[in-house]
């Protein structure tokens, strides 16, 4: 394994030293060749994890990472530091490899913020933001540059299916004190044309609340939403196009900007019924394989004027989860997580992980995955990602992820302290994979960046399709 910074400026860099660290494997290794797939072995995974010298990522044999990108170290291209809490990150082909836009998810007094530059900024007094790292085809660092600036708390997101970034503001901060405006939407953002960006437009159309991921369908262009919010738990939403609604680079911001922008579409909450009974939160289901019904139910105030979107609901009317987070389109429809579920916090039944499927044509939810006994921050699924054709990787904090069948693959294991990998990607037919690395406290609410990677397959391929998708965060 081999990294373009020294040990020591590496594991100083502490809850300050974000990293980005981007990850490679073939594309044969991640989905297999249609060769090799019935061949496959039944152990999962890659094989044992190899300690790293340098403390930070151990990986299996064959694969290497570098570092590309470090909070307060490397600098963008404006002359400053790489800002603080690397968080979710949208990876897109680019003219020389792969060009990566990466969240911070900046929302107190984190030592590098995103620099508020002069026509990117939407409001000046906040600090967080989207920077955006081009790398060559072996994964090596080109540039960065701040794309979005003056946005709070930036989390997750998603990729949309013309090729951009949606980054989401995981919070409800109104503007007072040093915020001058509102904050708690969703911006669009472009990996590929710089001016696209210009005068950031917040979707106040998706809705003002505590945002953590999207995904959207490429046919109806419909768009899913994940609340991560408690007192009470947060909701999941769907966001449906108005009549005559073209989507494309520079739409969503467009219909944003119409008179009535705010209210352009239609956002709902998810309702689900087992029967005719209403399920009043997802962890009520404990088994793989429970499916609900799904109805829709109108938000009433999506901007949240004067109570809070999830407020707005009863819980006899919409079906609540604790710890929305990840989201990701495929198989025809929306995955989501729930990341964990405690008596405490008003959840039904205690789990550390859920994953679930939205079938849109069907109406009906469908609960894959669901993890339980494990009690321990390292073990609970956080965010979603493809992994080649027919895989879905529930990516999670320590070293096992889940395939689609739910079985554990060791992937990565970060030792750079209390790690989390955050924003997992993988660069479409390339051996590179991009993950950032937080460092913080053992929960899941709040996390301090560590590190973004990049992580190299050196096997063979005959070798690389005989693995099981490779899963972390």
């Amino acid at each position: 394994m081999t990294s373009p910074l020294p040990r020591r400026s590496l594991l100083r860099g502490g809850v300050a030293g974000g990293l980005g660290i981007v990850v490679a494997g073939s594309l044969e290794a991640i989905a297999g060749p249609a060769a090799a797939r019935p061949a496959c072995r039944p152990a999962v995974g890659y094989g044992d994890l190899v300690p790293d010298p340098a403390g930070l990522l151990a990986l299996p044999p064959g694969f290497s990472y570098t570092v590309v990108a470090q909070a307060g170290a490397t600098l963008l291209e404006s002359g400053q530091p790489t800002p603080s809490d690397a968080d979710g990150t949208g990876c897109f082909r680019g003219p020389h490899g792969s060009v990566l836009v990466n969240n911070h998810e900046i929302g107190g007094d984190e030592p590098y913020p995103v620099p508020a530059l002069t026509g990117l900024t939407y409001d000046p007094g906040a600090r967080g933001g989207t920077t955006t790292i081009e790398v060559d085809r072996h994964g090596r660092r080109l540039r960065e540059y701040v794309s979005v600036a003056g946005t709070h708390n930036n989390c997750a997101g998603g990729i949309t299916p013309w090729g951009t970034w949606l980054t989401c503001e995981e919070t409800e901060q109104r503007a007072g004190g040093r915020f001058l405006k509102d904050h708690g939407y969703v911006f669009e953002v472009d990996p590929h044309d710089r001016s696209a960006n210009t005068d950031p437009v917040p979707l106040t159309f998706l809705g003002r609340y505590s945002h953590e991921a999207v995904a959207v369908d490429p046919y109806t262009h419909s768009i899913y939403l994940t609340e991560d919010a408690s007192g009470p738990n947060g909701l999941y939403f769907r966001w449906t196009p108005p009549p005559g609604f073209r989507a494309g680079k520079g739409a969503l911001r467009a219909l944003a900007q119409r008179p009535d922008g705010g209210t352009a579409g239609s956002l709902a909450a998810m309702r689900c019924l087992r029967g005719d009974d209403h399920v009043t939160d997802l962890s009520e289901a404990t088994t793989p394989g429970t499916r609900y019904r799904v109805e829709w139910v109108e938000v009433p105030d999506r901007d949240a004027r004067t109570v809070s979107v999830r407020k707005q609901f009863t819980d006899a009317e919409v079906t609540r989860s604790r710890k929305l987070e990840g989201a990701w389109w495929g198989d025809g429809g929306a995955y989501f997580v729930a990341s964990y579920a405690r008596h405490d916090d008003g959840s039904a039944n205690e789990h550390d992980g859920q994953v679930w499927f939205y079938d849109p044509r069907r109406q009906t939810v469908t609960l894959k995955t669901n993890l339980r006994g494990e009690h321990r921050p390292g073990r609970r699924p956080r965010q979603l990602r493809r992994a080649g054709q027919h895989h879905r990787v529930a990516v999670r904090r320590g070293d096992p992820g889940r395939g689609r069948r739910g079985r554990v693959a060791p992937g990565r294991r970060h030792r750079a302290g209390h790690c989390v990998p955050a924003g997992a990607q993988r660069a479409e037919r390339q051996r590179v994979h991009r993950a950032d690395v937080q460092r913080g406290r053992q929960d899941a609410v709040r996390q301090h960046p560590v590190a973004g990677v990049r992580v190299r397959d050196h096997r063979a391929v005959g070798a690389a399709g005989q693995r099981t998708p490779l899963t972390g965060r």
